[in-house]
């Protein structure tokens, strides 16, 4: 396979920016008290957003998939690294909208810690005596924080990463790739971006019909946005931090 020199660009521009916002000396942001409390909270109001999806057999794997490797408080700077260091051989192997799709993810983690660096400066500003979030608050935060459109962005990303996965179902050989990939990745070093990858073409292989999925995903976060952002006393409908 040929190598994309824009990709290369992109993959490389994305994984400065993440090292760049996760160095608690270049980013002071990241030692604010409320940053562990926001993401903590978002990841329990995801989760209860995700309660069908949950409770749906064939649905369970790919929500599993979103809740621990795509939009969530999981660390993904080891994931990042492992494709910082074998970028150039990455392309040599794998199809071109496969690592279109690990980009994503990679710019969906980028996007999604410097709003939670965003909103945590804003509550540590509106709320500096509380200690726990709830829906008012973290819906004050969130229009304090602004950016609509980027937020936009973050949802459209969302549905790439899944969308992208559910493509590379459909690539000749790629299930197989991975499966004969596992050991090398594993005896360099590079078992997070391994696994990303297996648990994703898994869990979406045995998803079936993967459009509708994440359309039901996208359509849920844009919801959810446009009526924190327009002032909605009920914003998230009964999902956590009720």
């Amino acid at each position: 396979m040929s190598r994309n020199p824009d990709l290369s660009s992109r993959l490389g521009c994305l994984l400065q920016r993440h090292q760049t916002l996760h160095d608690r000396r270049l980013e002071p942001r990241n030692h604010l008290r409320w940053l562990p409390e926001l993401r903590r909270w978002q990841a329990a109001r995801l989760q209860a957003s995700f309660e069908r999806f949950l409770l749906d057999p064939r649905r369970r794997p790919a929500a599993q998939f979103f809740l621990t490797d795509v939009y969530n408080d999981h660390d993904f700077s080891r994931r990042d690294a492992d494709i910082a260091r074998v970028l150039p051989m990455m392309q040599t192997l794998l199809p071109g909208a496969l690592l279109a799709t690990v980009a994503d993810a990679i710019e969906l983690g980028v996007l999604t810690h410097a709003f939670d660096l965003r909103m945590a400066h804003v509550l540590d500003r509106i709320a500096p005596r509380r200690r726990k979030l709830d829906a008012a608050l973290y819906a004050q935060a969130y229009r304090e924080a602004g950016l609509p459109r980027l937020r936009g962005h973050q949802i459209d990303l969302i549905a790439s990463v899944g969308n992208g996965l559910g493509r590379a179902l459909r690539m000749t050989g790629v299930v197989v790739l991975l499966k004969l990939s596992r050991g090398p990745a594993k005896a360099a070093g590079l078992s997070e971006l391994q696994g990303f990858l297996e648990r994703g073409v898994a869990a979406f292989s045995k998803l079936g019909e993967v459009a509708g999925f994440i359309a039901e995903i996208e359509g849920d976060e844009r919801d959810v946005a446009a009526r924190l952002f327009g002032g909605d006393p009920d914003p998230f409908r009964g999902a956590a931090g009720r």
